[in-house]
């Protein structure tokens, strides 16, 4: 079923939407929560509440790519359950890793008052990313949105670990400049 079939199911408020979208990105989303939260079970459950919350916000959003859509609450829904994880018991994952390689880079808060810098900050990244050349684009994906560890981003692109590493090291620097330059940072 197309995405705006399974859109519309959605706005029409069909039962039939969860399944297809199920059918259509189940495997996608509890990937993207697998490698954030580290067990199945928390990858289901994230991916559940991913459906939960589509339907949700179904009636106020019509997404244009479902599933960009559906991955973003994915990554959020798995992001927090990781840090709820994380905060009972203390220790350090990949992603929650991943995550502070980035914070030094970008700038932090969450007030509401900085929602439009936020904003900016967002569509910033976005622009930077589109613009770096294709492998270090791709890696810089593969840390920072799907969170891998680095070792499986070698193996995938078949490169050394180091490589990967000095890559993300020189892809955060950029960044952070890129950032400064913008005024953001």
């Amino acid at each position: 079923m197309e995405d705006v079939q399974i859109v519309e199911l959605y706005w029409q408020r069909s039962d039939r939407a969860i399944a297809e979208t199920s059918q259509k990105y189940g495997r996608y989303c509890r990937t993207i929560a697998r490698h954030i939260c580290g067990t199945d079970e928390d990858a289901e459950e994230c991916v559940n509440d991913t459906w939960f919350r589509a339907w949700n916000l179904m009636p106020d959003q019509r997404p244009t790519v479902l599933s960009a859509f559906l991955g973003r609450i994915t990554r959020s829904l798995s992001i927090d359950r990781l840090k709820a994880k994380n905060s009972r018991k203390r220790g350090g994952g990949e992603a929650a890793l991943a995550l502070d390689e980035l914070a030094a880079c970008i700038p932090g808060g969450t007030n509401p008052e900085r929602a439009l810098e936020e904003k900016e900050l967002e569509a910033a990244i976005g622009t930077f990313v589109s613009r770096l050349p294709d492998n270090e684009k791709t890696v810089f994906i593969l840390r920072y949105w799907h969170l891998l560890p680095i070792a499986e981003i070698a193996e995938k692109l078949g490169f050394s670990q180091g490589k990967i590493k000095s890559s993300l090291f020189r892809t955060r620097r950029k960044l952070r400049s890129y950032l400064q330059e913008e005024g953001l940072c």
